[in-house]
């Protein structure tokens, strides 16, 4: 084989129909998928250099004291290794790692049965930790701080509480949306980290990466191909990797090359920047139906009949990323590069 390619032996995880950019939680298969290509410990880890060495510290700093270390709170849109770092975080301090979201907590009780599950040492971690329910989120206070939960017995003039001692955990809390977050809950958190956005350079060796565990040649400008339409995000770059690979298996000579990758993203409506269709229809909404704003989240919501969470989530972070959208007191506004990348003629009200 070439100098060129990049390829190593491993097994092949099966490929995900999973949408290429998506706001809701991974699919079991799908995250057995990913979970082949998750890095297990900081050596294997690319990009958010500020970050990793911060945990870096505090984790020896930890082992030398002998006790965890405190809690962690990520912030930053879907798909940039929160679940990741977790997974390292677990390997590395030695204790076992329990996965949950917010979403799932909805009583008290279930939060409790978790929590008295945990032994010294090992790690909760709740994604969407914003969508925990208020009643739950209060068990959470006494836990964090006190390593302990009150649990009230009876009703009445009957009541009764009694103080439950946990063991000393390490909660690793993820938010896509910090400002939903409330304040008692936010404090209590040790580590605050928000992950950014990853440059090409880093997507390039990760996709180097995946290339290799997934036993699928990949040559220099592919790999820089996927880079540039991967949105900055890990997870989306393997999605597009995975897509591409089947696509040069079946069209091409299994080699993934920059042709190949172009004419694989162009099927799934990829373009050269990474916008997918929803984006476009995003923008296109704002220009056609607007004038290119302002406009409020919700009309555009309306009009593409399409969730605002959605939008607000997944569209919105890249496209004001790369300048193509900006936030304003009145709404929202595209941008002349938008237009122009879209095919527009350039409009006085764009910015």
């Amino acid at each position: 084989m070439s100098d060129d390619l990049f390829s190593f032996s491993s097994s092949s995880p099966s490929s995900s129909t999973t949408p290429l950019v998506s706001g809701k939680p991974m699919a079991p298969e799908e995250e057995e998928s990913v979970f082949s290509l998750r890095p297990g410990s900081f050596s294997d880890y690319v990009g958010q250099r500020e970050t990793v060495e911060t945990l870096q510290i505090a984790i020896e700093a930890a082992k030398k004291r002998e006790e965890p270390i405190e809690h962690v709170l990520f912030h930053g849109p879907p798909g940039l290794g929160k679940t990741t770092l977790a997974h390292i975080i677990a390997n590395e301090m030695g204790g076992e790692l329990t996965i949950t979201s917010g979403p799932a907590l909805e009583k008290g009780g279930d939060l409790v049965g978790l929590l008295t599950n945990l032994q010294q040492g090992d790690i909760l971690f709740i994604d969407e930790i914003h969508r925990i329910p208020k009643a739950v989120e209060e068990f959470l206070y006494p836990a964090m701080e006190d390593f302990s939960i009150d649990i009230v017995f009876d009703k009445g003039v009957h009541a009764r509480s009694h103080r439950f001692r946990l063991n000393r955990f390490i909660l690793i809390g993820a938010t896509t949306r910090i400002g939903l977050l409330s304040a008692p809950l936010r404090d209590r958190f040790g580590m605050f980290r928000t992950l950014d956005f990853y440059d090409t350079e880093d997507l390039i060796r990760i996709a180097r990466r995946s290339a290799a565990l997934l036993n699928t040649p990949l040559t220099p400008e592919g790999a820089r191909a996927l880079a540039l339409r991967s949105r900055g995000t890990p997870r989306i770059l393997n999605r597009l990797l995975k897509r591409v690979r089947d696509y040069a298996d079946v069209r091409a000579d299994g080699v993934l090359t920059d042709e190949v990758v172009e004419k694989a993203l162009a099927l799934e409506g990829v373009d050269c920047l990474g916008l997918t269709n929803l984006d476009r229809a995003f923008l296109k909404t704002i220009i056609d139906y607007y004038r290119g704003g302002p406009v409020g989240i919700e009309a555009i919501a309306a009009t593409l009949q399409e969730e605002t969470d959605t939008l607000v989530d997944v569209v919105e972070p890249y496209l004001l990323k790369i300048g193509f959208l900006a936030r304003t007191s009145s709404g929202r506004k595209v941008s002349q590069d938008a237009s122009r990348h879209l095919g527009y003629a350039v409009q006085g009200r764009l910015f």
